[in-house]
């Protein structure tokens, strides 16, 4: 398969099931808003480290949890109910992106959340595509998570704690008010333990891309995202 290069004055992208075996489709481009919001349309994904010119990713299979699957470990259960954290919705995504960043990854030096990454999810989320869930402990910010949300589709991008349990707890919250909008699915793209605990597992990219058309057949929940009133009471033990 040929890798495709992108040229940033013409908005389109290959099929992705012309992906390279380990799933990169294209490199260049740039990230502007129009262009991001078209590779999730597309099932393609950009995921690179600084200094490299952007990657475009169409993985097959691709790891992703079903809303309707989730299971919330009996341990992260007591947690919730404790309620050691407060659990907020897009009130500092900023700050949970630059955390992300920051956030040590085993075998890598660096971070694939560039500064550019980092402009342009903040663009996402002023534009309401983008959105945070957050955990705190009074005034500080502990865990959370952010990603892209078109149709009723939820696409995480990466998820960070300072305290234990805090991304999990953040998690297991979006979740259930996903569920409580009707969405089916969350698009973890590549595996992580993390979302395998919950219930996360593999698709093909046929059966993804057509969860996704499926997906964006229903309105965009655009705009600043907030909990129901009485979340919380959805969460299931494994």
């Amino acid at each position: 398969m040929p890798l495709f290069l992108l040229n940033k004055n013409d908005l389109t992208f290959p099929d992705p099931h012309l992906a390279l075996p380990d799933g990169l489709l294209a490199i260049g481009g740039d990230l502007r808003p129009e262009r991001v919001l078209l590779a999730y349309r597309s099932g393609i994904f950009p995921w690179y480290s600084g200094g490299e010119l952007i990657q475009w990713w169409s993985p097959d299979p691709r790891f992703v949890l079903y809303l309707n699957e989730v299971h919330i470990p009996r341990s992260l259960t007591k947690v919730l109910t404790q309620k050691k954290f407060t659990l907020q919705l897009d009130t500092d995504f900023v700050q949970t992106i630059q955390l992300c960043a920051k956030r040590p990854r085993q075998g890598q030096g660096g971070t694939w959340i560039t500064q550019s990454m980092q402009r342009a999810y903040i663009q996402l989320f002023e534009q309401g595509y983008a959105h945070s869930a957050e955990a705190w402990i009074g005034d500080r910010l502990v865990g959370g998570l952010y990603g892209v949300s078109l149709g009723n589709l939820f696409f995480g991008e990466s998820m960070f704690y300072l305290v234990p349990d805090a991304s999990k707890a953040a998690f297991a919250a979006l979740t259930e008010q996903l569920c409580r909008w009707g969405f089916g699915l969350i698009d973890s793209q590549l595996h992580t333990h993390h979302v395998e605990r919950f219930g996360g597992r593999h698709i093909s990219r046929i059966r993804y891309l057509e969860e996704l058309e499926a997906a964006l057949q229903h309105p965009t929940r655009k705009g600043r995202w907030v909990f129901d009133d009485h979340f919380g009471q959805g969460w299931k033990n494994e």
